[in-house]
């Protein structure tokens, strides 16, 4: 069932989309739990209240356009790792990419669509960053066929999944391994869930590290400051951590519906920042226009991009517009601040 509340003078194929979408995703038979040729499908979408629209974005240019919501936002970097991001989230999206890459070629039939991986690391804090140490621990459940046995699976997935994704330096010989722990989970997906959109917050961010607001992204457009300011936000961070003003960063922006302007910006470097965190606050202020008009402007928000970041998560990919950082111009204070900040 697909349901929501929306304004568009679109023609759309509900029935299609949503069924090529499971079939995407893998549910191709009633063996794995779903059929997307033969399931049932129930289309619930409304229009948007017009209460929501007059305050919104009616009678507005389209820079002007206010929050679609209240709310925080939150974005986050650091750089631990290639993509700024923190390593347990990025090992374990790697993780869940990577056993979907096996079932997708066929090279391990076994494999079903639904899968959960979680990855805990021992770090150091040095300066105010996140230095990764060793990898302490591995949890992978993956839906399988009833026809492999429990050995045959770990086997395969330390040797195909594990060892192909987690740098071997990390691994020592008291890294704890729980794989497919509990013991059987042929039933998979929808079969076994209810399942609502908007339930995995945290996986869809930086898996518990910086901060979230609690608003989901998936299902909603790019008036909605859930989804549009915490790219914004996320976009910011990067941009900070990539221009080394800061090892590690969270930034914090604040809507209210109907207003344009955020009503509040915050910084936290965590003690990371080559310059202070108020100077850092002014690079974001001279840099960014955090208006949700401007922001879906700069990145490209109005374009059909949401269908990728349903799964592995929304940051740390290559090929959204947000993860790309932004050249930073710098005012005189900031330089100076550079110039003089230890280690020049």
């Amino acid at each position: 069932m697909v349901g929501g509340e929306i304004n568009s003078n679109a023609n759309v194929n509900y029935q299609k989309v949503i069924r090529d979408t499971i079939k995407r995703i893998g549910y191709d038979s009633d063996e794995k739990g779903l059929n997307y040729f033969t399931c049932a499908v129930q289309n619930g979408l409304e229009q948007q209240s017009p209460d929501i629209a007059q305050g919104v974005h009616e009678n507005r240019s389209d820079e002007d356009v206010g929050a679609g919501d209240q709310g925080l936002m939150f974005g986050y970097a650091t750089d631990e790792t290639e993509e700024k991001m923190p390593l347990t989230l990025m090992l374990a999206h790697k993780l869940n990419i990577k056993m979907a890459e096996l079932r997708k070629s066929g090279e391990e039939k076994w494999i079903r669509p639904d899968s959960k991986t979680q990855v805990t690391i021992e770090h150091k804090i040095i300066g105010g960053a996140v230095v990764p140490v060793r990898v302490h621990t591995i949890v992978i459940s993956v839906q399988h066929a009833d026809y492999i046995t429990n050995e045959e699976m770990r086997a395969i997935l330390r040797q195909k999944v594990i060892n192909q994704v987690v740098p071997a330096k990390m691994l020592d010989e008291n890294t704890i391994y729980h794989i497919q722990p509990s013991g059987r989970f042929v039933i998979g997906g929808p079969q076994s869930d209810a399942g609502l959109t908007g339930r995995k917050i945290i996986v869809d961010t930086y898996g518990g590290w910086g901060a979230h607001g609690g608003g989901a992204f998936s299902g909603k457009d790019y008036t909605k400051v859930d989804r549009s300011a915490a790219y914004a936000a996320r976009w910011v961070a990067k941009s900070l951590v990539c221009a080394g003003l800061c090892r590690r960063v969270l930034v914090q922006v604040a809507y209210a519906i109907g207003v344009s302007h955020p009503l509040s910006l915050h910084v936290e470097t965590y003690g990371s920042g080559r310059i202070p965190d108020r100077l850092i606050k002014q690079v974001i202020e001279d840099n960014f226009d955090l208006r949700p008009g401007r922001i879906v402007k700069d990145l490209a928000l109005d374009k059909p991009i949401y269908s990728a970041t349903a799964s592995f998560g929304h940051f740390g990919r290559k090929g959204f517009s947000w993860e790309e950082p932004k050249t930073l111009d710098l005012n005189n204070d900031v330089k100076a601040a550079m110039a003089a900040a230890p280690g020049n």
